[in-house]
């Protein structure tokens, strides 16, 4: 076989869990989906479990493994730092990462604090590497093609934004504590969905001024773990629910919560405009849902299927109405994310764009807590929820 004479680019993941899988997954689609500017190695892959991280080294098609994710980022074999662990050790990893020198596509959220968000973005920026944040949802063709209809202004002026991004996983009150479940580690429901909300609304419209909000803890305790009969006390949110001021002059509306029963991935919006309204609903991916205003006698939804029209797509199939996926997304995000290392575009969510969502998710926090309207931009590192 022969060499390639394309330069190397080494993946270093730490994680072995359902998103070390879909990175890893996505890594892999990218090199056969795609024409890449570099030859794209799996070059090792780290967990705490050293038994795991050998046995997934393996089957995801790693050279080798760590047991120990400081190994993996000293490793001179790995440029690229692909970190999906649970949300509070992205900090310590992305410092280090920065630190060596190495690019980080890091899960969502950023941090666990705002604080942590802007020390990243900081070292992100004095390191001078390419930053991105798993925001895999905006990554959508779907998706493209409605920010493409708002920027060309089918829709009119926009003037309402309806999002929501429920899932069920945490409906039975018997459900076991898991991390998730910690304050400390970023969890509960505007974290865990929410974020990715925010970002979706971010990136169709733009900058949100101020929020109003309400949260709430439904399920106060759970069981320490599955048959446990100890119980932990629970203090994230279960549901988080807010009103939204867009600079465009918009108004919204945004509401998560993990345990709204019959849910599993539910994030949606409808986007209305003075000349129509457009929705969206990540359990029916591939398809937009638009109204034309001024059709008299022939009201009703146009239903828009994702196709090979839209970029991207056709990379996948060159069918319309044959789908997209989750792991295709991701496979999209890790394409962006190669391409801005190999200086192509800048396209995804990189440690900037991360820090105002997190910024964002501050400022409802601060809302629902104090119960008033809160100004994003007042919202500063030190601020105390």
């Amino acid at each position: 076989m022969r060499e390639s004479s394309l330069p190397d680019l080494g993946v270093g993941l730490i994680g072995t869990g359902f998103m070390g899988r879909a990175h890893a997954l996505a890594f892999q689609n990218a090199r056969t989906t795609f024409d890449l500017a570099v030859n794209l190695k799996l070059s090792a892959l780290a967990d705490a479990d050293a038994a795991r991280a050998q046995e997934c080294a393996r089957a995801w098609g790693f050279d080798h493994s760590h047991a120990d994710w400081q190994q993996l980022i000293s490793d001179p074999t790995v440029n690229l730092v692909a970190i999906t662990t649970p949300n509070h050790l992205h900090f310590p990893m992305a410092m280090a990462a920065l630190e060596a020198g190495k690019a980080v596509y890091c899960e969502k959220p950023l941090a666990v604090s705002l604080e942590q968000a802007r020390e990243m973005h900081d070292a992100a920026l004095k390191a001078g590497v390419v930053t991105r944040v798993g925001y895999n949802y905006l990554h959508n063709p779907i998706i493209g093609l409605a920010r493409d209809m708002i920027e060309s202004g089918e829709l009119g002026q926009i003037v309402s934004f309806q999002g929501e991004f429920s899932e069920d996983f945490m409906g039975d009150p018997q459900g076991p504590w898991s991390w998730r479940c910690e304050q400390a580690h970023a969890g509960g429901a505007l974290a865990d969905l929410g974020s990715h909300l925010l970002s979706m609304a971010r990136h169709l419209l733009g900058d949100i001024e101020a929020v109003c909000a309400d949260s709430q803890t439904v399920h106060g305790q759970r069981p320490a773990s599955v048959g446990s009969q100890e119980q932990r006390r629970i203090v994230v949110d279960d549901q988080t629910y807010a009103l939204l001021r867009f600079a465009n002059g918009a108004r919204g509306t945004f509401g998560s919560s993990w345990l709204k029963h019959g849910y599993k991935n539910h994030l949606s919006f409808e986007i209305g405009g003075t000349l129509g309204t457009l929705s969206f609903d990540q359990e029916r991916l591939n398809e937009l849902r638009l109204y034309r205003a001024g059709a008299p006698g022939r009201d009703g939804f146009q239903r828009i299927q994702a196709g090979p029209t839209q970029p991207d797509y056709a990379a996948f199939c060159p069918a319309p109405g044959h789908q997209l996926g989750y792991n295709e997304l991701k496979t999209l995000e890790v394409h962006g994310l190669i391409q801005a290392l190999c200086g192509i575009n800048s396209k995804g969510t990189d440690f900037a764009e991360a820090l105002q969502v997190e910024r964002l998710a501050t400022a409802i926090r601060v809302a629902a807590t104090e119960m008033r309207w809160v100004r994003v931009a007042d919202i500063q590192c030190g601020t105390r929820v």
